[in-house]
Formats: structure tokens, C-alpha cells, sequence
């Protein structure tokens, strides 16, 4: 499997959705947000698409 990392801006500039793109237009990018969710326990397209309390 090909190793792919997305970098984003440091320390304070997070937003809720700001990987949205990739997920919304790419496969791969939402494979890796599916496993990561099964991995985890987590269901990581709430944590990164909608707004709560982790990153605001």
C-alpha cells in the first residue's frame, strides 16, 4: 500500500471540515476515514464534519 500523508497548518488553525474536500472527492481519503472510524471506536466523519467541542 502506498503511504500517503495530508499536512495541515500548525497549532490553532484547525476547523471543522477542513479535510472535507478530500473526503468528498477522493476514495482513498474516504477509506482512510472509514478504517480510522473502525479502528478507533470512533465515528471520525462526526468528529471531523461536524461541530463540537474536540477542536473549537
Amino acid at each position: 500500500m502506498k503511504r500517503v500523508v495530508f499536512l495541515f497548518p500548525g497549532q490553532g488553525s484547525q476547523k471543522v471540515g477542513m479535510g472535507k474536500d478530500f473526503f468528498e472527492n477522493s476514495a482513498i481519503a474516504r477509506q482512510m476515514v472509514e478504517e480510522a472510524s473502525d479502528r478507533l471506536g470512533v465515528d471520525m466523519k462526526k468528529v471531523l464534519f461536524e461541530p463540537n467541542d474536540l477542536i473549537d
